[in-house]
């Protein structure tokens, strides 16, 4: 089925509805998440990103499939995975995702930093899913200066974990800690981070 997604001007949008509706079509965009080619890839990647995030039922029966893209050799899948399998977790019902939270969390210390700043900004969406995790999932970043990432690179991650400890910061057991963590950032020698660090103190009104 030609849907067009090997085109950089494909639509997306119109895509993804097709994927809500017929299930053919969301399994040839599964596949297309899976190919070597990068704008089929990357076309693919964003309709999943729109049905994960409004229809995450949809994409469950796919999750073993976004599971092997975890330890992909390829950078960008991993960074696909972290993504659906973070937005799926809404709808894990049977526990998948606390058997493979070692797996995930591991890509917090991949060799690039793109699926590990983006798993720290997508742990907020996880913790929300999966409150009984939260103390894991916080001291996972707050352990980011463990990581092998070079300090400027730890800077940047430490920036997009603040933005997912924002999305559960209200119902976390373990609030002085992450206050800590983020305070800390206001002396970040990356801006962007600093200032996320004082927009989250500003907002939680510390």
């Amino acid at each position: 089925m030609d849907l067009g997604l090997d085109k950089k001007d494909a639509d997306i949008e119109s895509i993804a509805e097709k994927a809500r509706k017929d299930e053919e079509v969301l399994s040839d965009v599964v596949k297309g998440v899976l190919s070597s080619t990068e704008v089929l890839r990357f076309n693919s990647f964003k309709v999943l990103l729109l049905v994960s995030e409004e229809n995450p039922e949809l994409l469950y029966p796919y999750w073993d499939t976004f599971v092997t893209l975890l330890t992909s050799v390829n950078t960008y899948q991993r960074h696909i995975a972290v993504y659906l399998l973070a937005n799926l977790t809404r709808k894990d019902t049977e526990g998948k995702f606390e058997e493979i939270f070692d797996t995930y969390y591991d890509l917090l210390d991949d060799k690039s930093v793109i699926p590990a700043a983006h798993l720290a900004l997508n742990s907020g969406k996880i913790a929300k899913a999966k409150p009984h995790l939260q103390t894991e999932i916080t001291n996972k970043l707050l352990g980011i200066d463990e990581t092998h990432h070079k300090p400027d690179r730890k800077d940047l991650i430490k920036g997009y974990a603040i933005e997912g400890f924002d999305e559960y910061f209200a119902e976390a057991a373990d609030k002085e800690k992450i206050l800590s963590f983020v305070t800390e950032q206001l002396e970040s020698k990356s801006p962007t981070t600093k200032k996320k660090a004082k927009t989250f103190l500003k907002k939680w009104k510390v």
